[in-house]
């Protein structure tokens, strides 16, 4: 990671700035999972990505998350932050709903890598991945 002298405080960011730092975030550890797991076609790689990463995905994560009773009070305001955000943009593929759970998800995993959280970061990733391969099959 690059060096700057100055730390940017997660705490102060905007929630969209969040989810944004958190897409990036996100989208590299499916796309190492993917990888890993013996995917290398270029077409079938984001086929697959995008099982993870859509907004829909994004939004069952993150209300497993919620279910689960995981997360930190500090992490649940996050979250309540990145769903209450408002984008200025309407989403094309799915309601406003999915897509405001999905940019909480992404707030946290923004959130999380920002503080230098990495272990917790990881921790929420691997519960996603885990529940929506799951997912797959019921």
């Amino acid at each position: 990671m690059l060096h700057y002298d100055n730390k940017v405080d997660e705490k102060l960011l905007n929630s969209l700035a969040l989810a944004y730092m958190g897409d990036a975030v996100y989208e590299s550890y499916i796309r190492h999972h993917l990888i890993q797991k013996g995917a290398v076609k270029p077409h079938l790689l984001h086929k697959e990505a995008t099982r993870f990463v859509s907004a829909k995905a994004q939004s069952k994560a993150v209300h497993f998350l919620l279910d689960a009773g995981i997360l930190t009070e500090e992490e649940l305001a996050v979250v309540r932050r990145g769903r209450n955000a408002k984008s200025g943009t309407v989403p094309k593929n799915t309601d406003v709903q999915t897509y405001r759970y999905g940019t909480a998800f992404e707030a946290l995993l923004g959130y999380l890598y920002l503080a230098g959280r990495n272990e917790r970061l990881e921790e929420m990733i691997i519960q996603a991945i885990q529940f929506i391969e799951g997912e797959e099959g019921r």
